[in-house]
């Protein structure tokens, strides 16, 4: 951008995720800034510092090579309270154990998981695709070609990760 300096260009790219409301690749803002990627990755981690910093009600979280305005989950109570929405929708304990199993071992076929948990996932597997948790991500080259399953950036928006490297390591 002309004669902006990188404080102005951190602020044009703020009013971007603002609008936009959902993640934008890292390459689509270089694009548009007419900047190197790496670049405005930089860039990006510094705005990240200076929200974190700053303590603002919102943050800059990346997933994968993508950049979103988010609020912090510390005050997620307060605006709950605030629009009403009382009622937090959880997961089961049997969603969350199959959800588990793909974020760990994807891509994932519904017999491996429920090789895994020893009981049928279809219903599990059904509520994480209509929360958009999870997603077809291919066929098993095998006969009866089984979908193949993994997870969503919105999985990764909804447990704070940027990406799959950020899950807690698997206990023994």
């Amino acid at each position: 951008m002309k004669d902006m300096d990188e404080r102005e260009i951190m602020g044009l790219i703020e009013s971007l995720l603002f609008v936009s409301g959902d993640a934008i690749p890292a390459k689509r803002i270089a694009e548009f800034l007419n900047m190197d990627v790496r670049k405005v990755r930089k860039l990006m981690e510094r705005l990240i510092d200076v929200f974190n910093f700053e303590r603002r009600g919102l943050q800059v979280i990346r997933v994968d090579d993508s950049y979103q305005l988010a609020t912090r989950p510390e005050y997620g109570e307060y605006i709950d309270k605030f629009f009403g929405s009382d009622k937090k929708q959880t997961l089961s304990q049997a969603v969350l154990e199959t959800l588990s199993i793909i974020a760990y071992r994807q891509p994932i076929t519904r017999m491996d998981i429920e090789l895994i948990r020893g009981v049928k996932c279809e219903y599990a597997i059904n509520v994480l695709i209509d929360k958009g948790l999870i997603k077809e991500v291919g066929r098993l080259d095998a006969p009866g070609r089984p979908i193949l399953y993994g997870t969503t950036n919105l999985f990764l928006r909804s447990f704070g990760l940027s990406s799959l490297e950020d899950l807690p390591p698997l206990q023994e």
